[in-house]
């Protein structure tokens, strides 16, 4: 193995002497690239973003927006990064002091005060700029304002604002940030990121780097991972580290060794067959939903609230069910679609019903040394579905309440009805209790009254700072009710 590097605007950079827990945005400004700043060291601000060369869905590479504050730098070794620095350079076609299409707009449309934020929204739109598959359609009536279109989300470019989710600005407002978002167009034939993406992306690489009694180590392997696990079953496993990347940041937490599996191709498989949708555990959500591109519609309801963009260009399935949170969003979808987790060790595999997985708070029944290879979705999907996510901010916020729900009504009666929870226990859990209450009635007002007052008195809803017990009952039987108006009103269309 060689030394840990990282390309970073187009110049190899060892990692060396950082320590092992250093993140991608310590690991920067300590180079004098400050641009890239710090705002929350988690996850929520997006003043850290920077590009990185990630495997591409519609072209071999897609530079992707990441936050630098919650990734390891030894989590990049072998990979490619862009800064806001090398954006400059990069877009003016190798033209130090020249501004990229992306700042030129900011610049020009007023997007930027303080301009603290500024840097990690151009990283952002610079993501959004590059992807391939970004379209112009027509353009709005002359004076109408794009935001009061049929789609306000994207502009007549092709700019999917949801790019931008995960990226704050307390002084500017987001009007002229937008104004510069949709006024973009595409990039020149001769920009050097452009051409990027035709040529392969970086191969991953195994890594090996031990420091001051800690290390961060990678395998080629699952085999070889499996192998690591039995050995070091202490290990702190990461895939887009965006939990613990929280952990070492806001509570100091350090691991004796961490074990990288993002870049494993056997977690990173997505195979659609006659009788079930298999998902990679190391797949990131956006890939996920490109690639799926609405094929399992309840969880193309969860993406787009699933925190924001730049988390969800790192964070996993595997991760988000191996924390064992009772808020994490997706658990309540998949316990909906019946999804089965396949758990690996050195010894095998064994699948595991996601309703029997978790055994307590943060708990589940995985044993050390043994990792999530793949979800597994059950085919046929039930028809009726939808995604409630109850909190204080349309986006990128932490459930107060989540409800899916996935039924099949046929002739007016309900023959099957799945529903996950998350938010009201210390697990998130099937509305066992609601699902009776259901099976077998008339798809009614009547029933759907009954069973919501049967479903605000499913889990142990508690007061904490993000909801009483109470409104989490009230919302838990709401959004039944909600779900019955949203298919009444199809069903009469």
């Amino acid at each position: 193995m060689t030394a840990p590097r990282i390309t970073v605007n187009g110049t190899e950079t060892p990692i060396s002497p950082a320590a092992p827990h250093t993140t991608v945005l310590d690991f920067l400004r300590e180079r004098g690239l400050t641009g890239t700043k710090e705002g929350c060291a988690e996850g929520e601000c997006g003043a850290c973003a920077v590009l990185v060369a990630r495997p591409g869905a519609n072209e071999p590479t897609d530079w992707v927006a990441v936050n630098a504050c919650l990734l390891p730098a030894a989590a990049l070794d072998g990979q490619e990064v862009v800064t806001s620095e090398g954006l400059a350079t990069a877009g003016a076609a190798g033209s130090p002091g020249t501004l990229h299409p992306v700042q030129e707009e900011m610049a020009v449309r007023g997007g930027s005060q303080c301009g603290y934020c500024t840097p990690g929204f151009v990283c952002s739109m610079a993501a959004e700029f590059y992807r391939p598959d970004r379209c112009a359609h027509a353009d709005p009536a002359e004076g109408t304002d794009p935001a009061e279109s049929a789609d306000p989300e994207h502009g007549p470019n092709g700019f999917d604002l949801h790019a931008l989710s995960g990226n704050l600005c307390r002084c500017t407002g987001y009007r002229p940030i937008r104004d510069a978002a949709f006024a973009v167009g595409a990039p020149a034939d001769e920009d050097p990121l452009a051409q990027r993406r035709e040529q392969s992306p970086p191969v991953p690489v195994a890594t090996e780097y031990v420091r001051d009694g800690s290390a961060f180590l990678r395998r080629n392997t699952l085999g070889e991972t499996l192998r690591l696990l039995r050995e070091r079953p202490d290990a702190v496993v990461v895939a887009g580290s965006t939990d613990w990347g929280v952990e070492v940041n806001i509570r100091a937490r350090r691991a004796d060794c961490v074990i990288a599996v993002d870049r494993l191709d056997e977690l990173r498989e997505l195979r659609v067959g006659s009788d079930s949708v298999e998902i990679g555990a190391a797949l990131t959500l956006t890939e996920i939903e490109r690639r799926l591109d609405g094929q399992v519609p309840l969880l193309a309801q969860l993406f787009p609230q699933f925190a924001s963009r730049l988390i969800r260009n790192g964070a996993t399935l595997g991760g988000n069910l191996g924390t064992g949170s009772p808020i994490g969003d997706s658990p309540p979808v998949l316990l909906a679609l019946e999804a089965s987790v396949v758990l690996a060790d050195a010894d095998g595999e064994r699948t595991v019903p996601l309703a029997d997985y978790f055994t307590g708070y943060r708990q589940s029944v995985r044993r050390p040394g043994e990792l999530i290879r793949a979800v597994r979705v059950p085919l046929p999907l039930s028809p009726v579905v939808a995604f409630h996510k109850i909190a204080k901010r349309r986006f990128d916020d932490i459930s107060s309440v989540a409800v899916a729900f996935a039924l099949d009504v046929e002739d007016g009666i309900v023959r099957k009805a799945r529903i996950g929870l998350g938010g009201v226990a210390a697990t998130p859990i099937r509305a066992l209790s609601t699902e009776e209450a259901l099976e077998g009635r008339a798809w009614t007002a009547e029933t759907v009254d009954a069973a919501a007052r049967v479903l605000r008195a499913e889990g142990t809803p508690l007061n904490d700072q993000r909801a009483s017990a109470a409104y989490r009952s009230a919302m838990l039987g709401q959004s039944l009710l909600k779900l019955y108006a949203q298919t009444t009103e199809a069903v009469s269309s």
